[in-house]
């Protein structure tokens, strides 16, 4: 069994991309379980056509206690015959959402969702390593393959980067990799090659570069995959070669995180980002 997490900037396209790609490994013949790690719980609604499944903290709040849980009161089963899970949050405004994610997969394990004939399971995670909840699917050794999703766009690489840097905290002392960036295009300047930079500069590498296509939030709005919804266009074969890349990737490193100078100097070389003295020039 496989155990991935993908992380990435708050609204990158995390989920959207784990659960095309999840489709994909799904129509290769792979065993899958999806656990959403966010409290907005949108982590699966493509896989199970519906608008938002039942949470584990949802229904223990409802219940009294998780332990008055039952397995299939949680998991779900959606296209592909994969198997989806939300760990839900507290209240907006109350507690923790860490927390959350804690109990969650601690409940998943105690009562055997985690089954010997899974391939993969995908842990998809809110925004940034903010907190010791959100990084527990690295701390805790529970996903050893990382991912995350990017874009040209400087705060998605600065929060790639920040991401990366969770990494090598936890690759220390635990089996914790990291796998390759997967830009989710923004169609911003030069993007191509400045991921593509930017990952070789983390050690790592871009695994896939997902082009940007209306199609995706067509099949959206129609609470699916592109894969179900057109399985015919070419954006389910962008997703179709990225499940490939994941599937066949050895290519598994300890991080070499960038500092904010040397991050900024990569979006310099590529003209992206001006030098102090070339923006006051223009304000004269």
């Amino acid at each position: 069994m496989r155990q991935i997490a993908i992380y990435g900037k708050g609204g990158i396209g995390k989920s959207t991309t784990t659960q095309n790609t999840v489709a994909a490994l799904a129509e290769m013949g792979k065993k899958i379980m999806i656990v959403g790690c966010d409290p907005k719980a949108d982590a699966t609604r493509l896989i199970l056509n519906i608008k938002a499944q039942t949470t584990v903290m949802d229904l223990a709040r409802e219940r009294g206690t998780v332990e008055d849980l039952e397995l299939s009161d949680v998991l779900y089963q959606g296209y592909g015959g994969v198997r989806c899970a939300e760990s839900g949050g507290p209240e907006p405004g109350v507690g923790c959402a860490g927390r959350g994610v804690i109990t969650a997969i601690n409940f998943l394990e105690e009562n055997g969702a985690y089954t010997p004939d899974l391939d993969y399971v995908f842990y998809d995670v809110l925004g940034d390593v903010v907190c010791g909840g959100f990084a527990m699917p690295i701390r805790e050794n529970k996903a050893q393959e990382i991912y995350i999703v990017c874009s040209g766009e400087m705060m998605a690489m600065y929060a790639a980067n920040n991401i990366a840097k969770g990494i090598l905290k936890y690759a220390t002392s635990g089996s914790v990799r990291m796998g390759g960036l997967i830009c989710n295009s923004r169609k911003t300047d030069k993007e191509y090659e400045l991921i593509d930079e930017l990952a070789k500069r983390l050690g790592t590498q871009m695994i896939h570069f997902i082009p940007r296509d209306n199609e995706v939030q067509r099949a959206e709005l129609r609470r699916m995959t592109v894969i179900q919804y057109n399985e015919k266009h070419p954006q389910a074969d962008e997703y179709r070669a990225l499940a490939k890349k994941i599937d066949e990737n050895k290519k598994m490193v300890v991080p070499t995180p960038l500092t904010m100078d040397e991050l900024e100097e990569l979006l310099m070389e590529y003209g992206i980002l001006e030098d102090e003295a070339t923006a006051a020039a223009k304000l004269v």
